[in-house]
């Protein structure tokens, strides 16, 4: 199966900004050195933001994990095209609260 809504997935710029891209975040500074090194960027945010999405609709979902009154979390593995062309696997978790059919952003880390 697919992330359910897959081609409206939210990306939230912040949590790419302050989060995936940022080597000042103690949670994300691992994260952020991994995406860094190939090739994306804060400035260009949205390179990433779009290849993230563009995973989801690539590859198939991996696990499920129901959160309860919370909604279901998706997790998604495969390559991520990358602006260097290396295109590392990384696994990517999106949640879907149980009031809404959107995809939203969780986080995202090499596998």
């Amino acid at each position: 199966m697919f992330l359910p809504n897959a081609q409206a997935a939210v990306v939230p710029m912040r949590k790419i900004t302050d989060y995936l891209l940022s080597l000042e975040n103690l949670n994300g500074r691992a994260k952020a050195r991994f995406f860094l090194a190939f090739g994306f960027d804060r400035q260009n945010w949205q390179k990433l933001a779009e290849a993230l999405k563009q995973h989801a609709v690539d590859h198939k979902v991996t696990s499920i994990v129901d959160r309860g009154a919370f909604g279901v979390n998706y997790v998604v593995e495969g390559r991520l095209r990358t602006p260097d062309g290396r295109d590392p696997a990384v696994r990517v978790i999106w949640t879907i609260d149980h009031d809404d059919d959107t995809p939203r952003l969780v986080s995202a880390y090499p596998i």
